[in-house]
């Protein structure tokens, strides 16, 4: 089994892409970006690409086609299921899928997000008249919002060693460290833990510089009675988490700052608690930003109520002011962040990674959202 799942995932996978690509009347997709094609190859290498029948009669590439270097001949024929035919390649990829194609006539489709227009060009030059270039924007991304129950397996494994780790960290103590120090400790006790690599940086952002809702950690020591914002998460087996919790380092923050967070956690609990198949993306911003605008702080939460994870830490669906009418499914896995931010004076973020389900969502992240004092 790869770390993107087992070989009869890939071929499911492979199978709902085949019917989409049926309705798009595409008779081959090319498959060149690393996470496309591990999500439907199970290849983990960073150079291949892979043609994909498109379910038509008589394909030219029989099931599909995978191609890589001789660095990747013996990684490639342990991950990459038998039913694609592989080639090894000297030269351009591109230029050897292209090949692979034959006389044709058919519709090829690509990835507009994802193919340079340089690579477009030699593409058009090599195949000419015979293959008509068809634009596939985002068909593999939509497969991918909707996760399965090996993928969903993963993604909490990811965000049980992320908590763990930040467990750690914190009994440790961070007060006085600063913050490029904690942030490296927590993505080491990750590693140790098992992860891959940390998700995303990690952000350590004490007091002020909590205000920076991407703020990068300092070599500034953290101080006591201040709010200290963490947003951290792990990449495990090739799946992703994400959270981010806010803290006190002392009793003597001040009410200003306990106001505001008590205003961030209502909105949180409020919009998480609004999770389930139905609603779109827009909908379900609304109710946070409702909250945080009826507190007086709508002008301070500036960015979207959360985003999609999975292989990647970005991914569909959005919950933003500026998301499509498209509903959440069950299988959707979503983080829940508002957060209030007054510049020169402190932020509040509180982060939830959650299951969108038919019936509501199931919440991964196991850690306290009560205000909590940490030393």
């Amino acid at each position: 089994m790869s770390g993107s799942g087992s070989a009869q995932d890939h071929l499911e996978r492979t199978e709902r892409l085949g019917g989409e690509l049926r309705e798009l009347e595409v008779d081959v997709l090319l498959v060149a970006t690393p996470v496309n094609l591990r999500y439907l190859t199970g290849f983990t290498g960073t150079h291949g690409l892979a043609l994909l029948a498109g379910g038509q009669d008589a394909s030219p590439i029989g099931e599909g086609r995978f191609f890589t270097d001789f660095r990747y001949e013996t990684q490639s024929a342990e991950e990459v299921p038998g039913r694609f035919e592989r080639e090894i390649v000297t030269g351009d990829l591109l230029e050897a899928a292209a090949r692979s194609l034959g006389a044709g006539p058919g519709r090829l489709g690509f990835d507009p997000d994802s193919l340079t227009v340089a690579a477009h060009t030699r593409l058009s030059v090599q195949l000419g008249e015979r293959w008509e270039l068809t634009p596939c924007a985002r068909a593999i991304e939509r497969l991918r919002e909707v996760k399965d129950a090996g993928e969903l397996e993963r993604i909490r494994a990811a965000t049980e060693l992320a908590d763990a780790a930040l467990t750690g960290l914190l009994e440790s103590g961070v007060v006085g460290r600063t913050e490029r120090e904690a942030a490296i400790e927590l993505e080491l006790r990750m590693r140790r833990l098992g992860a891959d690599a940390p998700s995303f940086p990690s952000i350590v952002a004490a007091g002020a510089h909590g205000a920076l809702p991407h703020a990068q950690p300092r070599e500034q020591r953290i101080a006591k009675n201040v709010l200290l914002t963490i947003d951290w998460g792990a990449l495990h087996q090739g799946y992703c988490s994400d959270c981010t919790r806010t803290y006190a380092t002392g009793e003597g923050i001040s009410a200003e700052a306990r106001e505001v967070y008590e205003l961030v956690l209502s909105a949180q609990e409020q919009a998480l608690g609004a999770v389930r198949a139905g609603p779109n993306g827009r909908e379900l911003d609304g109710v946070a930003r409702a909250v945080i605008e009826a507190g007086g702080h709508g002008e301070h939460f500036g960015h979207g109520l959360g985003h999609g994870v999975g292989m990647e830490i970005h991914e569909g669906p959005r919950l933003s002011r500026t998301a499509g009418e498209e509903p959440l499914r069950a299988g959707n896995v979503v983080t829940v962040e508002p957060g209030v931010y007054l510049p020169g004076r402190l932020g509040v973020r509180i982060e939830d990674l959650a299951v969108v389900t038919g019936e509501g969502h199931e919440v991964l992240t196991s850690l306290s959202k009560a205000l909590t004092v940490i030393s």
